[in-house]
């Protein structure tokens, strides 16, 4: 197996907006940033696959990139729309959000660059945010629809009200896994008609909860795993084979440390662990351990020491 794997982070990209500093951001972003830390060292890359205005932020963002020596060669440039920003106030250091609406990452494009993109790539995950507009919402599930031969993680990311039951259906279509949140997996049950068993189905004892009636709900479509982050509880891991806690992390918090980028340290983890054929509590441990790492961090993307990487 070839280790010079290709992660794409589909979607938005945008500055997180501190009170006191602006943050290059957004949780595509944020993955594809970690899983080209990961991924370099062997010969593959992480990329993003967004959009930004043709403004100050986004010639920002840009620069942003090629300094954390990131292609910016799928980043589409719009001439009409602003880049994307998120202004954030954290309480008790866990952090809320306000979305600048109709930004540049709203109309993402169709192209054939992005086609070849997708029929190359060996992982891709995408959210619900930038699916909020029917521009983005139809490129962002056409380029998953052409990536068959990929992973495909489904990162929720529900933000205030940015998500509806069809773009959370269809995502967890595409998907072989899904991830999200203890908070977020009731809401999904709920609009996804799952908050009670499946009907007529006899489930597995192991599959006995929400996470057991995503994955079998969804099953005939491609899904293999659902992913239920616990914030300093650490992530479960579930898949037919049954349920996997992997071991919980802790670093010593900088003192402007957030949560923001975590979870999408995670995932990048997820990826990597899924990419190289490694067992479930493996990939679930190391994963634990970039999330961990980022969540005692300021901003989203810190670079993960040599001794975090494989």
């Amino acid at each position: 197996m070839s280790t010079a794997f290709t992660i794409v982070g589909l979607g938005e990209s945008l500055f997180d907006v501190f009170p006191d500093r602006a943050i290059l951001g957004g949780a595509p972003l944020n993955v594809a940033y970690h899983a080209h830390q990961l991924c370099s060292g062997s010969g593959g890359r992480g990329l993003v696959a967004s959009r930004v205005g043709a403004d100050e932020l986004g010639r920002r963002l840009l620069e942003e990139l090629r300094m954390r020596r990131l292609s910016e060669d799928f980043v589409q440039i719009d001439d009409a729309h602003p880049t994307g920003r998120v202004d954030i106030t954290l309480h008790h250091g866990e952090p809320t959000y306000d979305f600048l609406a109709n930004v540049a990452w709203d109309h993402l494009e169709w192209t054939p660059e992005w086609r070849r993109l997708a029929e190359s790539t060996d992982a891709v995950v995408f959210g619900t945010l930038a699916q909020r507009c029917p521009t983005s919402r139809a490129t962002v599930q056409r380029f998953v629809e052409t990536a068959r031969q990929a992973i495909r993680l489904f990162d929720v990311n529900l933000r205030v009200a940015f998500f509806d039951a069809e773009s959370l259906r269809r995502g967890a279509e595409l998907a072989t896994a899904i991830k999200l949140n203890a908070d977020e997996l009731p809401i999904v049950l709920r609009l996804l008609g799952l908050a009670e068993d499946v009907s007529g189905s006899v489930m597995r004892e192991e599959y006995s909860g929400g996470a057991g009636r995503l994955l079998q709900a969804f099953t005939p479509t491609g899904l293999r795993d659902v992913v239920v982050t616990r914030g300093e509880q650490g992530t479960d891991l579930l898949t037919h084979e049954g349920l996997v806690r992997g071991a919980v992390a802790r670093f010593e918090p900088h003192p402007q440390a957030d949560n923001v980028g975590a979870g999408d340290a995670c995932s990048a983890g997820l990826l990597w662990g899924w990419l190289n054929g490694w067992p479930a509590e493996r990939t679930v441990t190391f994963a634990n351990r970039l999330g961990a790492f980022v969540a005692s961090q300021p901003g989203a993307t810190p670079a993960i020491p040599d001794d975090l990487r494989p």
